[in-house]
Protein backbone atom coordinates (compact mmCIF):
# COMPACT_ATOMS: atom_id res chain seq x y z
CA UNK A 1 0.00 0.00 0.00
CA UNK A 2 1.52 3.18 -1.09
CA UNK A 3 0.69 6.37 0.72
CA UNK A 4 1.68 9.90 0.88
CA UNK A 5 1.98 13.06 3.45
CA UNK A 6 2.16 16.46 2.54
CA UNK A 7 6.03 16.18 1.43
CA UNK A 8 7.05 12.76 1.28
CA UNK A 9 5.42 9.52 -1.05
CA UNK A 10 5.60 6.36 1.34
CA UNK A 11 5.82 2.69 -0.88
CA UNK A 12 6.25 -0.49 0.43
CA UNK A 13 9.72 -1.60 0.12
CA UNK A 14 10.96 -3.65 -2.77
CA UNK A 15 14.11 -5.97 -4.23
CA UNK A 16 15.14 -2.78 -6.21
CA UNK A 17 15.94 -0.93 -2.87
CA UNK A 18 18.59 -2.75 -1.43
CA UNK A 19 21.43 -0.33 -2.99
CA UNK A 20 19.51 2.57 -0.84
CA UNK A 21 18.87 0.62 1.73
CA UNK A 22 22.40 0.10 1.70
CA UNK A 23 23.47 3.34 0.70
CA UNK A 24 21.63 4.86 3.89
CA UNK A 25 21.95 1.89 6.55
CA UNK A 26 25.78 1.55 5.82
CA UNK A 27 26.42 5.26 6.46
CA UNK A 28 28.07 5.27 9.37
CA UNK A 29 26.58 9.18 10.28
CA UNK A 30 23.12 7.40 10.68
CA UNK A 31 24.36 4.91 13.03
CA UNK A 32 25.62 7.24 15.53
CA UNK A 33 23.41 6.04 17.95
CA UNK A 34 22.79 2.14 16.61
CA UNK A 35 25.01 -0.02 18.99
CA UNK A 36 25.42 -2.87 16.16
CA UNK A 37 26.96 0.17 13.54
CA UNK A 38 26.09 0.52 10.20
CA UNK A 39 25.89 -2.29 8.16
CA UNK A 40 28.63 -3.94 6.79
CA UNK A 41 27.83 -4.62 2.98
CA UNK A 42 25.24 -5.04 0.29
CA UNK A 43 24.89 -8.46 1.44
CA UNK A 44 23.91 -7.88 5.00
CA UNK A 45 21.33 -5.02 3.50
CA UNK A 46 19.91 -7.91 1.38
CA UNK A 47 19.20 -9.94 3.86
CA UNK A 48 17.53 -7.08 6.07
CA UNK A 49 15.64 -6.24 2.86
CA UNK A 50 14.46 -10.00 3.03
CA UNK A 51 12.77 -9.93 6.44
CA UNK A 52 11.25 -6.75 5.87
CA UNK A 53 9.52 -8.19 2.86
CA UNK A 54 8.76 -11.38 4.66
CA UNK A 55 6.84 -9.02 7.44
CA UNK A 56 4.75 -7.67 4.55
CA UNK A 57 3.60 -10.81 3.30
CA UNK A 58 2.95 -12.50 6.65
CA UNK A 59 1.44 -9.15 8.73
CA UNK A 60 0.10 -6.85 6.11
CA UNK A 61 2.37 -4.05 6.35
CA UNK A 62 6.03 -3.06 7.22
CA UNK A 63 8.56 -0.96 6.23
CA UNK A 64 8.21 2.12 3.19
CA UNK A 65 10.84 3.61 1.07
CA UNK A 66 10.59 7.06 1.72
CA UNK A 67 10.83 9.88 -1.20
CA UNK A 68 9.86 13.61 -1.34
CA UNK A 69 6.86 13.72 -3.24
CA UNK A 70 9.36 16.38 -5.75
CA UNK A 71 11.53 14.19 -6.43
CA UNK A 72 10.36 10.57 -6.38
CA UNK A 73 13.28 8.86 -7.79
CA UNK A 74 15.34 9.66 -5.16
CA UNK A 75 14.78 7.11 -1.68
CA UNK A 76 15.91 9.47 1.03
CA UNK A 77 14.88 7.05 4.17
CA UNK A 78 12.95 3.86 5.19
CA UNK A 79 9.99 3.39 7.90
CA UNK A 80 7.57 1.81 9.07
CA UNK A 81 6.04 -0.48 11.63
CA UNK A 82 7.00 -3.95 12.60
CA UNK A 83 6.21 -6.46 15.06
CA UNK A 84 9.47 -7.03 17.01
CA UNK A 85 10.82 -8.38 20.17
CA UNK A 86 13.17 -6.24 22.71
CA UNK A 87 14.82 -8.38 25.46
CA UNK A 88 11.49 -9.38 27.38
CA UNK A 89 8.75 -7.81 25.22
CA UNK A 90 7.18 -7.83 21.66
CA UNK A 91 5.81 -4.42 20.48
CA UNK A 92 4.07 -2.83 17.11
CA UNK A 93 7.55 -1.08 16.44
CA UNK A 94 7.95 2.61 15.12
CA UNK A 95 10.88 2.59 12.56
CA UNK A 96 12.33 5.07 10.28
CA UNK A 97 16.17 6.44 9.21
CA UNK A 98 16.72 9.06 7.04
CA UNK A 99 19.55 10.20 5.01
CA UNK A 100 21.84 12.73 6.72
CA UNK A 101 20.50 15.51 3.82
CA UNK A 102 17.06 14.72 4.74
CA UNK A 103 17.98 15.65 8.62
CA UNK A 104 16.76 18.46 10.23
CA UNK A 105 13.51 19.36 7.90
CA UNK A 106 10.85 17.64 10.03
CA UNK A 107 10.62 14.30 7.85
CA UNK A 108 10.66 12.39 10.70
CA UNK A 109 7.93 14.12 12.59
CA UNK A 110 5.55 14.38 9.69
CA UNK A 111 6.20 10.26 9.01
CA UNK A 112 6.08 9.34 12.53
CA UNK A 113 2.53 11.41 12.79
CA UNK A 114 1.04 9.79 9.41
CA UNK A 115 1.82 6.46 10.65
CA UNK A 116 0.49 6.36 14.13
CA UNK A 117 -2.60 7.66 12.21
CA UNK A 118 -2.40 4.69 9.91
CA UNK A 119 -1.51 2.45 12.59
CA UNK A 120 -4.23 2.90 14.66
CA UNK A 121 -7.04 3.70 11.43
CA UNK A 122 -5.68 1.29 9.22
CA UNK A 123 -4.26 -1.75 11.14
CA UNK A 124 -6.69 -1.30 14.11
CA UNK A 125 -3.51 -1.49 16.59
CA UNK A 126 -3.78 -1.24 19.86
CA UNK A 127 -0.58 0.40 21.15
CA UNK A 128 2.49 1.44 19.08
CA UNK A 129 6.10 1.55 20.56
CA UNK A 130 9.34 2.70 19.91
CA UNK A 131 13.05 1.92 21.10
CA UNK A 132 15.41 4.32 20.93
CA UNK A 133 18.94 4.94 22.76
CA UNK A 134 19.21 7.28 25.37
CA UNK A 135 21.74 9.33 23.68
CA UNK A 136 19.54 10.13 20.74
CA UNK A 137 17.75 12.90 21.84
CA UNK A 138 16.20 14.46 18.27
CA UNK A 139 14.80 10.70 17.91
CA UNK A 140 13.17 10.98 21.35
CA UNK A 141 11.80 14.75 20.75
CA UNK A 142 10.19 13.54 17.48
CA UNK A 143 8.64 10.37 19.68
CA UNK A 144 7.64 13.24 21.79
CA UNK A 145 6.18 15.52 19.12
CA UNK A 146 4.17 12.29 18.00
CA UNK A 147 2.52 12.08 21.61
CA UNK A 148 4.68 9.11 22.56
CA UNK A 149 5.39 8.69 25.87
CA UNK A 150 8.50 7.11 27.97
CA UNK A 151 7.05 4.17 29.43
CA UNK A 152 10.72 2.27 30.82
CA UNK A 153 14.19 1.24 30.16
CA UNK A 154 14.50 -1.96 28.30
CA UNK A 155 18.39 -3.69 28.19
CA UNK A 156 17.83 -5.51 25.03
CA UNK A 157 21.75 -4.72 24.14
CA UNK A 158 24.27 -6.77 25.72
CA UNK A 159 26.99 -4.84 27.50
CA UNK A 160 25.40 -1.34 26.75
CA UNK A 161 23.36 0.89 28.38
CA UNK A 162 19.39 0.22 28.33
CA UNK A 163 17.41 1.66 25.24
CA UNK A 164 14.02 3.60 26.38
CA UNK A 165 10.75 2.18 25.89
CA UNK A 166 8.23 4.86 24.42
CA UNK A 167 4.52 4.20 23.71
CA UNK A 168 1.35 5.56 22.52
CA UNK A 169 -2.05 3.13 22.98
CA UNK A 170 -5.02 3.84 20.24
CA UNK A 171 -6.60 5.57 23.15
CA UNK A 172 -4.48 7.97 24.32
CA UNK A 173 -3.65 9.04 20.43
CA UNK A 174 -7.53 9.67 19.73
CA UNK A 175 -8.24 11.89 22.65
CA UNK A 176 -4.37 14.18 21.73
CA UNK A 177 -5.84 14.90 18.16
CA UNK A 178 -2.39 14.97 17.05
CA UNK A 179 -2.20 14.25 13.17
Amino acid sequence: MSSETDRLSLRPIGQRDVEDLFRIYGDPATNTFNPAGPYPDREYAESVLARWLTHWTDYGFGMWAITEKQYPQRIIGFGGLSIRRYADISVNNLGYRFETAAWGKGYATEFAHFTLKHGFTELNLAEIAAIVRPHHVVSQNVLKKSGLKFVRDIYDVENAPPSLLFALSRQAWQMSNIE
